[in-house]
């Protein structure tokens, strides 16, 4: 297992990936991502926030990792973390853990940068995603709904959202 950061060729890999996640939520759930903007996706490429797990030469899942979430995170933002959004592990690698890594890496990436916690959202209506993060060692902060303010994305209008945080140690 290799991790590192995506690159501008591997956009069209990213966004099937996300395609493929959004069909497995439609599967599970009524609620599923919107269509991510191939635009702010290479912006967040081009930020060296978004990163592949390889396994050999072959994607096997992607993630984001960002340093400032005030939109979500709202005041405790002030506190130094490391967010983690949007993992999609590709279907022929699914059970193999990769939040576990992930997290391993946050907790060192996180430490080389001063930071304190590690921190994770997700839908605050989706218990089984919840208890799987929390027995990942997130605790669950609270289930907040975000303001509907025009600098945060449409998508997070009307749900609610668990704020799950990992202090690193």
């Amino acid at each position: 297992m290799k991790l590192s950061n995506c690159t501008i060729e591997d956009i069209p890999l990213m966004l099937h990936f996300y395609d493929l996640a959004r069909e497995h939520q439609q599967k599970k759930s009524t609620r599923h991502w919107n269509v991510f903007d191939t635009e702010a996706v290479k912006k967040e490429v081009e930020s060296l926030n978004h990163w592949k797990i390889l396994e050999e030469d072959t994607v096997a899942c992607i993630f984001l990792a960002i340093y400032d979430d005030p939109f979500i995170w709202g005041e405790r933002n002030a506190a130094p973390a490391v967010y983690i959004h949007r993992i999609v592990t590709h279907p022929d690698f699914r059970g193999r853990n990769y939040t576990a890594r992930i997290v391993e890496w946050a907790k060192e990436h996180g430490k080389a940068l001063g930071k304190k916690f590690i921190r994770m959202d997700t839908w605050g209506d989706n218990p089984g995603l919840i208890s799987y993060y929390q027995q990942q060692g997130f605790t669950l902060l609270e289930i907040i709904t975000p303001d509907s303010r025009g600098d945060l994305p449409s998508y997070y209008n009307f749900i609610s959202l668990a704020l799950l945080e990992m202090e690193i140690y």
